[in-house]
């Protein structure tokens, strides 16, 4: 199977074929694979170099302009070393466009804590307007890029390496999805910890839903999940900074008496490089650390 780097070059070179509205903006990362679009699209793939504060004030003037950027380089330097820029040249001037993020939370962990970027959501959240989409498989990826190339405002597509073994439908402006139902609490599975999701709570009588869309919050299938049991447990496993949407729960469900724990990747940084899979037991995201915290939680 590709993974969504991968898929997310094969279609956004088919994509600008396509559609002469789009624009795509690169920092060097992907610079290869979208080497036969910018042959053929040299007005509308642009490489500005390691650059990314740049990277993003040239994909906010394009859309200044009228064209649909789609902006792309790793999460860090995407949306955390240019902030400034997205918060600006995108939010203030009031225009849309594509940011599409690789390497996610820990997808290279060789490349240490400059290339690690668990806190993106958290940090695009303190923004207004913005729709945050996080795959789960290459199949959703490639779904939610063409919903987002095709409209007009803000949007976050967050991709990684880590994937399930199968995708899940993602319609326009799809909600949670209920995978699984249960009575004694419900599990909101992000993205790429679905299978994780599932095998942990295996046995368990809780209702799982599944998120690729994780803003705007939905709060009304929230809501329908937890149905009119009178109180409410709600974890959220997230595959970035543990809490980032507990907010937003706690929000949703202000009217009835709940519960909310926040799964999800620690504040601490770990400084040994290791593999993704170390990272995921380390942050307690596997199976077994979800198993022990979901179950403990939901025993109280």
């Amino acid at each position: 199977m590709d993974t969504m780097r991968d898929r997310f070059i094969t279609t956004t070179s088919q994509l600008l074929d396509e559609d002469p509205r789009l624009a795509l903006v690169l920092a060097e990362i992907s610079r290869d694979g979208f080497g036969p679009a910018a042959r053929a699209h040299p007005d509308r793939v642009v490489n500005v170099g390691i650059r990314e504060q740049l990277l993003i004030g040239a994909g906010a003037g394009m859309a200044l302009t009228g064209l649909r950027p789609i902006v792309h380089t790793f999460a860090s330097f995407l949306v955390e070393r240019p902030f400034e820029q997205v918060k600006l040249d995108f939010g203030h001037q009031g225009v849309g466009g594509v940011l599409v993020s690789a390497g996610g939370s820990y997808d290279w962990p060789a490349g240490g804590f400059t290339h690690m970027s668990p806190g993106d959501v958290a940090l695009l959240d303190t923004l207004d307007g913005w729709t945050v989409h996080v795959p789960g498989h290459p199949d959703e990826a490639e779904e939610l890029l063409r919903q987002a190339a095709a409209g007009d405002g803000r949007v976050y597509v967050r991709l990684s390496v880590q994937s399930n073994e199968r995708a899940r439908p993602v319609g326009a402006g799809a909600g949670f999805t209920t995978v699984r139902e249960g009575t004694d609490g419900v599990v909101i599975a992000v993205g790429p910890m679905l299978d994780n999701v599932l095998a942990a709570t295996e046995g368990l009588d809780v209702t799982v839903l599944y998120a690729t869309t994780v803003r705007p919050f939905d709060a009304a299938g929230l809501r329908r999940a937890v149905g009119d049991h009178g109180a409410a447990d709600v974890v959220i496993v997230e595959p970035y900074l543990a809490g980032t949407s507990t907010a937003a729960a706690n929000d949703a469900l202000a009217e009835l008496p709940h519960r909310v724990l926040g799964l999800g990747v620690g504040r601490a940084e770990l400084r040994k490089y290791g593999e993704m899979d170390e990272h995921l037991a380390a942050h307690g995201l596997d199976a077994r650390g979800l198993r022990e915290r979901i179950g403990g939680f939901l025993r109280r």
